[in-house]
């Protein structure tokens, strides 16, 4: 069940290790790596045969766009401020509130808006959501899925 996935995220991240010639990690890396295994995971689950190995493909490429473009903005106090507001948002807001974040330092900012309730194969509750990232003026936007911990806390899935 996970192969595809997993083959297509080792090739992103064969791809994103080519990218820094000096052997540093750079944070645009980590973002597309993220973003190619959100996308690829996201992609199995569309279609079959070959329309499901065309969209992993596809997944895993506009997964990676993506993840590079906000990982090569956001810095950690950023991610501090969107993650607890993800916390926030997934744990108390209803379907389709959104709730902003924006860390005064940098000006970045974005909204996290949880979209539906529903439980995995496993029974455990998880909640789609939608967000934004405000980076210099340029708005991207992405769609994930987030499931509830033994803790309490929220943990990203795709």
């Amino acid at each position: 069940m996970f192969k595809k996935p997993i083959a297509a995220s080792m090739i992103a991240l064969m791809l994103t290790a080519c990218a820094s010639p000096d052997g540093t990690i750079r944070k645009q890396d980590t973002g597309a790596l993220m973003g190619a295994v959100g996308g690829a995971i996201v992609g199995s689950n569309v279609g079959k045969g070959k329309g499901n190995i065309a969209a992993i493909a596809a997944g895993t490429l506009l997964g990676a766009a993506l993840g590079q473009s906000i990982g090569a903005s956001l810095d950690r106090a950023d991610m501090q401020y969107h993650d607890q507001t993800a916390q926030r948002a997934l744990e108390n807001s209803r379907s389709g509130e959104s709730l902003p974040w924006q860390n005064p330092q940098s000006g970045h900012s974005g909204t996290i808006t949880p979209i539906n309730v529903v439980r995995d194969s496993s029974g455990q509750y998880c909640r789609e959501y939608t967000q934004t990232v405000n980076v210099g003026g340029r708005t991207e936007q992405a769609y994930g899925m987030a499931c509830r911990q033994p803790d309490g806390t929220w943990r990203i899935q795709q």
